[in-house]
């Protein structure tokens, strides 16, 4: 295995964490967030232009990226089952039994808009995929991004029904006093919203992140991840359409999150999302691997990496960190700070992260979500030693 490859894998889950991040912690700290109303307390020219900016350049988009590099590492599981002289599809049937178990336990106790449970769902049906012919894949890929507009449109047309109210703000009221008061109210929202959010999740972002599975198998079969030599007839194209249709894309749909929520206009302007946010996620992409290739790549992938290796522990101990701030599990922020000193908690946490992800794989082999899925997978206990070599099977 190249180990240049999976170092580049990493670094690119690594900074889809970043995004993760960036998006999540709004779902901590504003109580309306994803309501349809916007914060009144978020009036100010700073506190628009703060929530402007992630609307752009973070939410829709990086969920697409985590998904593609989900679909991707699909075919480095296939070839670690192949050197174990192991069958396939027995290990990712437990890995996905084991991705669901995390994620329901996730979703219960610190964050209800998880999306483990969702990706070890989505993995069974990539089962299925797997041995197909790539052309198969790239059109199911297309009609399910179609699939996901479609679903948007639908809810346009119940929006416009005589029955459909303006948005509720129960939830928004409850949110605030469960996480202003003990951790008990506070798990008791969370285990109260899960299941709501695994519908919205399912139909909401399942066929895009679906779909991003496929065509990360795809690049996967084909390498093309190995280097920007892989597709180097795609680089222009790519960077192009990303800063055209996928950038204005993000445009209006971030215009219309902060200055149209919960209308038909945002409704429009995810449904077009769904086109082109993973257009935008592909340019994310391409201007990583120029930058990993560049005299700069080197550390910036060192940097990366180890983020993307423990890119399980970390997306569940940002959970873990956002609840100890905004929630009664700790700190009780929410609706507390301005969007300025929420943004700025993201390279706070990220950061953090990053030097304790390095210090970790010095003297372990896994992160600890990383060594628990793993043994689920192949079934057996792995030694957690950095540089300890798992027992053959």
């Amino acid at each position: 295995m190249n180990q240049h490859r999976l170092l580049q894998v990493d670094a690119l889950r690594g900074f889809a964490l970043l995004g993760i991040l960036a998006v999540n912690i709004w779902s901590f700290a504003d109580p309306y967030f994803a309501s349809g109303v916007n914060n009144p307390r978020y009036a100010g020219g700073l506190d628009v232009a703060v929530r402007f900016i992630v609307a752009l350049l973070f939410e829709a988009k990086f969920y697409l990226l985590f998904s593609f590099l989900f679909g991707y590492s699909f075919t480095l599981q296939l070839a670690a089952a192949d050197r174990a002289g192991a069958a396939f599809r027995p290990r990712m049937l437990r890995r996905a039994a084991g991705l669901v178990a995390l994620g329901v336990l996730h979703g219960c106790f610190l964050f209800y808009g998880d999306i483990l449970h969702l990706y070890g769902l989505l993995s069974l049906l990539l089962l299925f995929w797997y041995g197909r012919q790539w052309r198969t894949a790239e059109s199911a890929a297309l009609l399910l991004m179609l699939a996901a507009c479609m679903l948007v449109v639908l809810g346009v047309v119940l929006m416009l029904s005589p029955e459909a109210g303006p948005p509720e703000l129960k939830a928004v009221f409850a949110k605030v006093a469960a996480f202003h008061a003990n951790a008990g109210s506070t798990q008791a929202f969370i285990m109260d919203e899960f299941p709501s959010t695994v519908a919205f999740l399912m139909f909401g972002q399942g066929p895009s992140a679906l779909a991003m599975f496929l065509l990360g198998l795809g690049a996967g079969r084909a390498h093309l991840l190995d280097g920007v030599d892989s597709f180097e007839q795609l680089v222009r194209p790519i960077l192009r359409l990303g800063a055209s249709f996928g950038l204005g894309g993000a445009l209006l749909y971030a215009a219309a999150a902060e200055f149209a929520p919960g209308g038909v206009l945002m409704i429009f302007a995810t449904a077009l999302s769904y086109l082109t946010a993973p257009i935008l996620t592909a340019a994310y992409v391409v201007a990583l691997m120029l930058l990993f290739e560049s005299r700069y790549g080197a550390r910036v992938i060192a940097a990366l990496a180890p983020m993307g290796k423990l890119a399980l522990s970390n997306y569940l101990m940002q959970s873990l960190a956002m609840a100890l701030l905004f929630t009664g599990y700790g700190m009780r922020l929410c609706d507390e700070l301005p969007p300025i000193a929420v943004l700025a908690l993201v390279p706070a946490i990220y950061f953090t992260q990053m030097a304790l992800s390095a210090r970790w794989l010095r003297h372990h082999a896994y992160g600890p979500a990383e060594w628990l899925l793993r043994a689920i997978t192949n079934w057996q206990w792995a030694p957690q030693e950095a540089g300890a070599q798992p027992p053959s099977r």
